[in-house]
């Protein structure tokens, strides 16, 4: 299995912190916060990264990370977004990379307290998505369902039919590029990356697991602080 990092976009809402650089270099208590998706990778033994990038501070990505010696890799793999274009448009960047196998997707803003080790063994083929209870399902994409089975994924719903949020963890097989190309932009303009989970679903072909200990986006002020807060107490990417 390969892993992807998504950490393009242009971080506006930490403007102005995001003027002079990428969102996903401004520190989580003591490390940019680049370094928890590729620890969390690293920590599953998924040790062949691609990691895309966007923006105008691209390359200081390069400067920090080289070849990723500091997490005992050989290599890191880089590729650009240009402009916005959604989260699904940022994967579709990696299809040569992926190369008809399967990979672990990872936000770069997404950081957890423990690991993605259980769910890595578990994962077989199409798509598996790590669910988390949350206090505020209304900002994320939250899964319907029907027993014990997802039917569907609602993205930012104004009413959550579940006290969960998917977070940006995500396992696909290589039909996801498949999805991607016939996915339409949304209301805001981008391919959205619940509308490749509900193709995976409308197919019988996700399943889900549990993540274990805490999880937090990094995307806002508020939600950059309590990453902060929540790695000082406690640590990340435990094993």
């Amino acid at each position: 299995m390969k892993g992807v990092i998504l950490a393009g976009g242009l971080g506006t809402r930490l403007y102005p912190l995001t003027k002079v650089t990428n969102k996903h270099l401004l520190p989580v208590y003591d490390k940019p916060m680049i370094y928890y998706p590729i620890q969390t990778l690293v920590n599953a033994d998924i040790r062949d990264i691609l990691l895309v990038t966007g923006g105008n501070n691209s390359g200081d990505f390069l400067r920090l990370l080289g070849n990723g010696k500091e997490f005992g890799l050989q290599h890191l793999n880089y590729t650009h977004q240009e402009g916005e274009g959604g989260i699904a448009a940022a994967l579709s960047l990696a299809e040569y990379f992926a190369d008809g196998g399967p990979i672990c997707v990872v936000l770069g803003d997404n950081i957890i307290e423990k690991n993605i080790i259980a769910a890595a063994r578990a994962y077989e083929n199409g798509a598996k998505i790590l669910l988390k209870e949350v206090k505020d399902p209304q900002r994320f994409g939250v899964p319907v369902f029907e027993r014990d089975r997802i039917v569907r994924v609602e993205e930012k719903p104004k009413e959550p039919k579940s006290p969960f949020a998917v977070t940006g963890i995500y396992f696909y097989d290589q039909q996801v590029f498949d999805f991607i190309r016939t996915l339409k932009p949304s209301a805001r303009g981008e391919l959205e990356i619940t509308d490749v989970n509900n193709a995976y679903i409308a197919q019988s072909q996700m399943t889900w697991n549990i993540l274990d200990g805490w999880w937090t986006d990094a995307g806002t002020f508020e939600s950059l602080m309590n990453a902060a807060n929540l790695v000082t107490q406690t640590g990340a990417n435990k094993l």
